[in-house]
């Protein structure tokens, strides 16, 4: 008999995002990722000064705010005809990496380590280090309180969940230095940003901030830190776990979706090479894009943005009658709360007509990421612990390209000051896109102008690629297919659900229950 299962909302990640699954003989069949909040940013950007984009936008996400108003200002580039420079370019790849940097540990041991872990294991720690024997301490005495939050997981261990006192011990104190090194990229960034979150420096045709060379070598000490724990601690950890106690699930490939893949490039080295470059920031990019599709081994395509549409046929909108998708540039916000058939917030958007997964494993795989092939190679297979690697991976990529990048500034704080901006004027009408992969995955922002106010504005983020509801063709999204195949022997416990969702790294909040599909009664994961 299949059970249905609703997961309203998803923890531990960024906004509004309810699951809902069907569970037959113990492994999901079917699935449904229902986005439960409207976003309206570009109905409120209708009409406005083209140039408040980036502010506008970069409150989209109090996460990854900081690449929107890059996405924003590269549209705005491109409408513009803007070339920005040199120390622009630079201190916008930084404000990225750095961002990608604390982004990608922060998600592995805050938002999903704590589903692989039986946190109750530090009790057993018996070695000697005396930080780690405070930890256990503490966490023993919160036990005995009946208090062990925010550590817990918010679901019974399994199988998978690792138990070994030493390692779980280990880990935990990985997770506050994780939050410690997260205030410092904050303050960092805060450099070149004017401040953090939301900044307000990266705007259209550059970046407003004028580091000093004092200002830079406190920047570079600070980047140096964070990539020493990028380094010495991120990355060994996620490849012990990954091919240690996690292994099977690697090898099992749980959480793969359609084998299709979705990258932008990021990080330009150069200037634009081409009008087209505008819209990228530059070109010679750090990271490739392109599209796999129909398999992780296949060769990527070039990047087409032209391929790029949005579906709404099981979303809260409405497109003109006998329309069934629309290219981004002619996006429509019409909302249809009662529209029969509809399950989401978020569009549909697909890619030469298929569902793309975008993000961390898109990019390792586009770009072949040499410690991604030797672990397929290895028999590891795409899917949630995939994820997890690269994150890791390039999170060392990027930290170590940024200190090339800051050496540079600094060179051009010595010649002189900073200049980062070209301040061009709004043209009367124009049309304009910026694209760039934020860390959760392909993002991109389409600005029409006209009588130089903005007459559309429409965005495409990476949880709309990967959130995405059926299609016209009730083709799912990949959460959904993700979960086809999912292991749940207990319907009151399904880690194996969340585990894979939140491998995707959603940003859609921050609270859970279940609701029994028979009894109608709230199960809560209680965190004890």
């Amino acid at each position: 008999m299949a059970r249905r299962i609703v997961i309203d909302p998803i923890t531990r990640i960024e906004g509004h995002l309810k699951i809902e699954v069907e569970v037959e003989n113990g492994v999901v069949k079917d699935a449904w990722s229902a986005g439960t909040m409207a976003r309206g940013w570009e109905i409120l950007l209708r009409d406005r000064d083209p140039r408040d984009a980036p502010y506008v936008t970069s409150r989209v996400c109090g996460v990854c705010e900081g690449v929107h108003a890059v996405a924003s200002a590269q549209a705005l580039d491109n409408a513009f005809g803007t070339e920005i420079p040199e120390a622009g370019r630079l201190m916008r790849n930084l404000f990225c990496a750095g961002l990608y940097m604390h982004d990608h540990f922060i998600h592995f041991y805050i938002l999903s380590a704590l589903d692989y872990l039986d946190i109750m294991a530090v009790a057993g720690y018996k070695g000697s280090d005396p930080a780690l024997l405070a930890l256990k301490d503490k966490i023993v005495s919160l036990a005995q309180k009946g208090d062990t939050s925010p550590f817990t997981p918010r679901y019974e261990p399994d199988e998978f969940c690792v138990n070994d006192p030493e390692i779980v011990t280990t880990l935990v104190s990985h997770y506050i230095k994780a939050i410690e090194l997260k205030a410092k990229s904050q303050k960092m960034l805060g450099i070149i940003s004017g401040i953090q979150p939301h900044p307000n420096a990266i705007i259209a045709g550059g970046c407003t901030a004028t580091p000093s060379r004092e200002e830079l070598y406190q920047f570079r000490e600070l980047w140096q830190e964070q990539v020493d724990f990028v380094n010495n601690v991120y990355l060994p950890d996620v490849i012990a776990v990954g091919t240690g106690p996690l292994l099977p699930l690697a090898t099992a490939g749980l959480g793969r979706a359609h084998g299709n893949y979705l990258c932008y490039p990021m990080f330009p080295q150069d200037a634009p090479a081409s009008p087209a470059d505008y819209a990228l920031g530059g070109s010679n990019h750090l990271v490739k894009g392109g599209a796999i599709i129909g398999g992780e081994l296949n060769p990527a395509e070039t990047l087409d943005f032209t391929q790029i549409t949005e579906a709404v046929a099981h979303s809260w909108y409405d497109y003109p009658a006998g329309v069934s998708s629309l290219y981004p540039s002619e996006g429509v916000t019409e909302y249809n709360v009662h529209k029969e058939g509809a399950y989401s917030f978020v569009k549909a958007p697909r890619y030469n007509g298929q569902p793309m997964e975008v993000g961390p494993l898109a990019r390792g795989l586009v770009n072949r990421y040499p410690e991604l092939m030797d672990l397929i190679n290895k028999g590891a297979k795409a899917g949630a612990v995939a994820r997890h690697f690269c994150r890791a991976v390039e999170s060392k990529l990027v930290g170590e390209a940024g200190l090339a990048w800051i050496d540079r500034l600094t060179e051009l704080a010595t010649a002189g000051p900073i200049i980062g901006m070209k301040d061009d004027p709004v043209p009367r009408s124009a049309r304009g896109m910026g694209a760039w992969d934020a860390p959760r995955g392909a993002l991109a922002h389409w600005v029409e102008i006209q009588d130089r106010r903005i007459r559309n504005y429409q965005m495409i983020v990476p949880s709309t690629w990967n959130a995405s509801p059926r299609d016209e063709k009730k083709i799912r999204g990949p959460y959904e297919e993700s979960l086809i195949g999912c292991p749940v022997p207990d319907v009151d416990n399904p880690i194996n659900v969340v585990r894979i969702i939140r491998s995707f790294d959603p940003c859609l909040a921050c609270a859970i229950h279940l609701i029994d599909p028979e009894t109608n009664n709230i199960k809560v994961y209680k965190v004890t």
